[in-house]
């Protein structure tokens, strides 16, 4: 197929999208445009500045950047950073600013720091009441980027961010400022180590008592063992490949190791390009024009195209919703009909993100999506015009950055393979729908006779009741669902139960049927387990969940798309509660209790912020034929 002849199950959905956000849409296009206009008219923003606010943005410069900044010749451009040390794939950013700086100033501009935003690592608060938290911080992030970006200095911004909530955030906070150019500036991932086979045998063991905790945390720490991201294909990784799908990274820049050569030349080029695109040059490219309808459609392919981390089916819809675009679960159950699975990495298969761009990587995804016409080619992206500008991988010759077109295919048809030979003919995440609400299933990483189970219920308010219960061999020798429930947004922030996995992968392989239905996360890392997750409405606001009692038959049809207890909860009243203010206190949840009255259902983004208030319409009925991919 033509790279220009668009998928028209790929078309209608965009089409959809469009209409639908057309008021939104409508209104933030203005809002930017305006502000777009005044930067090309008036130059620098900061020259709008009174004299006491611009000393004060300046006064502990050095001298070359305080004389660049007080006059209005040079464009200025924010770095905004989650850099801290504690967390492997934000260590790298520690160097960034001033090689950023140094690009920036070679390139004609003037670049400073403008503000840090936190960055949790939910692979630390597994399981911990800092868990509650996470989701949550996505919408703290946006509000620090947003504070960062407020002082009127800048006319485009560096946004350093690798995993699960601060990429959303940064982007959401950004386009807030969305006449500003922004261009992602990645840190890569870590380099290979326990290969993720073994790492999934010993966590089973520990789940068994077969070995110690000394021996268990040896292996976790020959798996994270170094600076850069985890290299499994979760929530940051997705992030990552993501953001270069919407045109937001430099091409081929989203998996290249920390600390090597190639990855210094990307970042200085990032800054580089930062000023190029400003407002003051030929190629002004504001980020609210770069994040459009064709974009997002994009990164939801490129999603389900790659069985990517499930996190993405709320963060889509809040990104999105900051462009004033609305999009729908709906719209994610229609693609995920025409895209194939291209992928296999951990937990979907054995190889990690190092794999998959030895065997080609993003070059040569992009370009088969392309060229099966799953993704809008005309698209504005950070690289200039047009999609196939990443069919292109960089490399270093003679020391100097170049990008040339990967016109071969795959290197690794197990990691990676072409859209006319995928693993699967549909995409790796599912939308289901059923008497219980509707729910959100990742299949890449299910084997076939897994995808439907019919059991009775277990139910559970805490996940920690359903380790206790593993643990005391209460689960053994039965096929059940698990019913997690009080585990929603409004709950107590959505944590992943990623934790839940081990144990019940155990009682998997030991030939029972076991399954999971919560209103909760498993995270990126969900794996081999069948799962029904982010269901909504969720029992804290009388969703059906809550009616469940323990043995009423529960169908989960990963396959049919379908989620339904085979019981009548008419005339039942909910069991079972969220905790109150006072047990959600200690590690700092007492901070966020206005996030919980106020945060949005996971459908529509758990978001504080809010969505566009068409998605409240959008039903399960909107629709479309897949039909044929033409």
């Amino acid at each position: 197929m033509n790279a220009h002849a668009i998928d028209p199950v790929v078309s209608t959905v965009t089409d959809r999208i469009r209409e639908r956000s057309r008021e939104g849409r409508s209104a933030y296009l203005e809002r930017t445009a305006a502000a777009g206009r005044e930067l090309r008219d008036r130059g620098p923003a900061r020259g709008q500045l009174g004299c006491a606010n611009l000393a004060h943005g300046f006064a502990a410069c050095a001298p070359d950047d305080k004389a660049d900044l007080r006059g209005t010749a040079k464009p200025g451009v924010a770095i905004v950073t989650s850099y801290n040390d504690m967390l492997s794939a934000h260590q790298p950013y520690e160097t960034y600013p001033p090689e950023l700086k140094r690009a920036v100033r070679a390139a004609g501009g003037v670049a400073q720091v403008a503000g840090g935003v936190p960055a949790m690592c939910d692979g630390i608060t597994q399981g911990r009441a800092g868990m509650e938290l996470s989701l949550y911080s996505r919408d703290v992030i946006a509000m620090a980027t947003a504070i960062a970006l407020s002082h009127d200095m800048f006319d485009s911004s560096l946004l350093l961010g690798v995993c699960d909530k601060i990429v959303p955030g940064l982007l959401i906070g950004a386009l807030h400022f969305g006449h500003l150019p922004a261009i992602f500036v990645p840190a890569g991932p870590m380099t290979s180590g326990l290969p993720n086979k073994i790492k999934a045998r010993t966590r089973q063991e520990f789940a068994e008592g077969k070995i110690t905790r000394l021996e268990m945390l040896d292996a976790e720490a020959k798996s994270y063992h170094s600076p850069g991201t985890c290299t499994f294909y979760g929530t940051a990784n997705s992030n990552q490949l993501l953001i270069e799908v919407m045109g937001l990274h430099l091409p081929g820049a989203t998996f290249v190791n920390p600390h090597t050569e190639l990855r210094h030349a990307l970042t200085e080029a990032a800054a580089r390009r930062a000023v190029e695109i400003t407002a003051h040059g030929d190629e002004y490219t504001p980020l609210g024009e770069v994040v459009d309808e064709k974009a997002i459609v994009n990164a939801c392919v490129a999603l389900l195209a790659s069985g990517g981390s499930t996190n993405h089916t709320l963060h889509l819809v809040a990104m999105a919703a900051a462009a004033g675009i609305t999009l729908t679960w709906d719209d994610l159950a229609d693609l995920s009909r025409v895209v194939p699975l291209l992928t296999r990495m951990y937990p979907n298969g054995q190889a990690d993100v190092n794999h998959f761009q030895a065997a080609g990587g993003m070059a040569v995804f992009i370009g088969g999506l392309l060229d099966a016409g799953l993704l809008h080619g005309d698209v504005l992206t950070v690289a200039g015009r047009g999609l196939d500008l990443y069919r292109s991988a960089p490399s270093l010759k003679d020391g100097s950055l170049v990008w040339e077109e990967r016109t071969a295919g795959s290197g690794d048809p197990e990691v990676l393979r072409p859209v006319a030979e995928p693993f699967s003919p549909d995409g790796g995440i599912h939308i289901l729908d059923g008497n219980l609400g509707r729910a959100v299933s990742k299949v890449s990483a299910v084997k076939p006779e897994h995808l439907v189970i019919e059991a009775p219920a277990r139910v559970f308010d805490d996940q920690i009741d359903l380790l206790r219960a593993f643990e005391a061999g209460e689960l053994d020798g039965q096929d059940f669902v698990a019913v997690v429930r009080y585990q929603g947004p409004s709950a107590n922030g959505m944590p992943e139960l990623h934790k839940l996995t081990p144990p019940l992968a155990v009682l998997l392989d030991r030939g029972q049927k076991v399954a999971i239905v919560t209103d909760g996360r498993m995270s990126g890392a969900s794996g081999k387990v069948p799962a029904a997750i982010h269901l909504s409405p969720e029992a804290a606001h009388g969703g059906p969940i809550a009616l469940v009692r323990d043995g009423d038959l529960i169908r989960l049809d990963s396959a049919a798309g379908t989620l339904t207890v085979l019981a009548d909860l008419s005339g039942r009243t909910p069991e079972g509660a969220p905790l109150s203010d006072a047990q959600w206190a200690g590690t700092g949840r007492e901070l966020f209790q206005a996030f919980r009255r106020t945060v949005g259902p996971a459908e529509r983004g758990a978001s504080v912020f809010g969505a566009t208030s068409s998605v409240m319409g959008a039903g399960s009925g909107d629709t479309v034929d897949a039909g044929s991919r033409g």
